[in-house]
């Protein structure tokens, strides 16, 4: 069959238009953000400006992965955030760090404001042995500091985990640029008390994680 020359051509002209009518990628995504902000509304502490992302959020949330040269960049960046314990305290109680570990509570909007929040560890990683539900989004943490060579977290010798393992709960993208762990201490979720308590239990070697 041969080809009608005018539908080729009236067809042409409809794809010219569509092309010349679409909108840029910077268009789209202001439409989709327009259409998921619709989608929520603000209620008790839960507000919209939860919607809003930072430079390195919307980085890591383009449709292809960052390269190398920007992934150290911030990773570089993300590092210098992080704010160490004044006192060089880094290590507190391992049963209070258990409790956060079980706890998934804080900052929902049925929340009251100021209210602690938990950690909700379980939700992505192993800890304990006796723990028979937990997620596995993150790797296992069962016998971290055991693992690690950890016997006691004041030891000089333990330096190096003991400031990485502060370092990954105050802000994972520190060390992983677009990792999907919640930066702790940078976003304010835990306080430095009870990322203390959360380093017990990943590293006293009396801990559920280490001991059992």
């Amino acid at each position: 069959m041969t080809a009608n020359p005018i539908l080729i051509a009236m067809s042409a002209a409809l794809l010219a238009g569509c092309a010349g009518s679409s909108p840029s990628p910077a268009e789209t995504d202001q439409r989709a953000l327009a259409i998921i902000k619709s989608s929520f509304r603000e209620q008790g502490i839960a507000t919209l400006d939860r919607l809003n992302q930072d430079e390195v959020q919307r980085t890591c949330s383009g449709p292809t992965p960052p390269p190398a040269d920007v992934v150290k960049k911030i990773e570089a960046e993300q590092l210098a955030t992080i704010q160490w314990p004044a006192n060089g305290v880094y290590i507190g109680d391992w049963r209070e760090g258990e409790k956060l570990a079980q706890n998934g509570r804080g900052m929902t909007w049925s929340d009251p404001a100021g209210v602690p929040s938990g950690g909700n560890c379980y939700n992505c990683h192993q800890l304990a042995k006796a723990e028979i539900s937990f997620g596995t989004i993150g790797p296992s943490l069962y016998q971290y500091g055991k693992s690690r060579g950890v016997v006691n977290p004041a030891d000089p010798a333990a330096a190096e985990v003991v400031n990485y393992t502060w370092g990954k709960l105050w802000n994972a993208k520190a060390y992983s640029a677009c990792s999907t762990m919640p930066r702790f201490g940078h976003a304010g979720v835990l306080t430095p008390a009870q990322i203390r308590d959360l380093m017990a239990l990943l590293l006293d070697p009396k801990s559920p994680v280490n001991a059992q």
